[in-house]
């Protein structure tokens, strides 16, 4: 478990172990690589032109090019000066890269390069997903810190200046964001996007699914980083502990479930590996669904029966959730019924519906019937 993987030194040269300490921003390797990728991009840009650049636009691309180079050589070891001396711990000795941060870019990255592909095999453009993605992201990401806000207000907020509250909302370097309200913050975005592009939801619902889960399976490999999301007491041979330092650590000795003395946690289910390979399982399984499915929206239905299951029984092997409305099942496990029971209303209504997978793409509105246009040249 480590919540800070490594640290990027931004006014200091960089260890690189056998080949020794290299400069890295300022006139160092940054600068040497940020002006490699220059050249290759004006090279390739040059070769699709015939070269036959457009001055302006070739000007404006190397102002562009050079306010980042301003930034690499100047701006880089200001800051890191800067946060050298009045920065907090984690920013200190240069910019931290956080475990659960990175596993999210990771896999961010990793379901839309394989949403893409599998778009582009469908004959839709890979600039559909990308557009996709941030009607997707940015709600995502509000949803499921707003959901834990709300499950965890008095965590988050207690003790903390009303003056800090903004601030405490918004910090997520350290987790603190809810799947389920993801999933709900980024359906919002889903069928607004699709709203707006005259899609029909469940045909693309199809081919985003699979990455949505190979996103959950990195995401959860981010949590076991972070130490949250942590399962019971365990005695089989992969149980794993948690050090005096990590949040697990922390959290359990709020609730009084280790010593504050202690050296680590006791041995604990992993339950974030579980769920990180859970999740790509699922994910797996869609894609296959995927060449198998006789009408829109029958992969979105393989996995909202499948997660909602698998998640209820992961909620029996974590430990840092309590029962709610006076029973011992966790939010996510009432959630995950309630998801449950209206897929299978879902899955009654596909069932009922014609065995054609209708285009993904709605027709545009104004398209007039073939019929009155004929009548239209009869009259003439």
């Amino acid at each position: 478990m480590r919540q800070v993987l490594f640290q990027i030194p931004l006014d200091r040269p960089w260890n690189l172990g056998p080949f020794g300490e290299v400069p890295g921003f300022g006139f160092g390797l940054v600068l040497v690589l940020w002006v490699l990728i220059g050249i290759m991009i004006f090279i390739s840009h040059g070769r699709d032109t015939d070269w036959k650049l457009d001055l302006s636009h070739e000007l404006s691309s190397f102002a562009y090019w050079l306010v980042v180079a301003g930034m690499i050589v100047f701006g880089a070891p200001y800051i890191g000066g800067y946060l050298r001396e009045n920065g907090s711990p984690n920013f200190r000795d240069g910019l931290p890269v956080f475990g659960y941060g990175l596993m999210l870019f990771i896999g961010f990255s990793s379901a839309v390069s394989l949403a893409t592909f599998r778009a582009e095999r469908e004959g839709l453009s890979s600039d559909l997903i990308w557009d996709l993605s941030i009607w997707l992201f940015i709600p995502g990401i509000v949803g499921a810190r707003l959901y834990y806000l709300c499950q965890y207000y008095d965590r988050v907020f207690t003790g903390v200046p009303s003056s800090e509250w903004l601030m405490a909302a918004f910090n997520l370097s350290q987790g603190g964001i809810v799947l389920y309200g993801g999933l709900i913050g980024g359906a919002l975005g889903y069928f607004a996007f699709c709203f707006v592009r005259h899609i029909r939801p469940l045909a693309l619902a199809d081919i985003i699914v699979p990455s949505v889960f190979v996103g959950i399976g990195f995401g959860r490999i981010g949590c076991f980083l972070n130490g949250c999301c942590y399962g019971a007491a365990s005695s089989l041979p992969w149980a794993v502990q948690f050090p005096r330092d990590s949040a697990t650590f922390a959290s359990m000795v709020e609730k009084g479930l280790v010593d504050i003395n202690a050296a680590c946690t006791p041995p604990l289910h992993p339950t974030q590996i579980y769920s990180s390979i859970d999740g790509f399982i699922i994910a797996g399984i869609t894609a296959w669904y995927f060449g198998h499915r006789r009408r829109n929206g029958e992969v979105l239905a393989v996995a909202l029966l499948i997660y909602p299951v698998t998640r209820f029984c992961m909620e029996l092997l974590r430990a840092d959730e309590v029962g709610q409305l006076k029973t011992n099942l966790t939010t996510a496990q009432l959630v995950s019924i309630g998801l449950f029971v209206v897929n299978l209303i879902f899955m009654a209504y596909l069932s009922r519906r014609p065995a054609v997978r209708e285009p993904i793409v709605l027709p545009p509105q104004n398209t007039k019937p073939l019929a009155t246009s004929a009548s239209r040249i009869v009259n003439i």
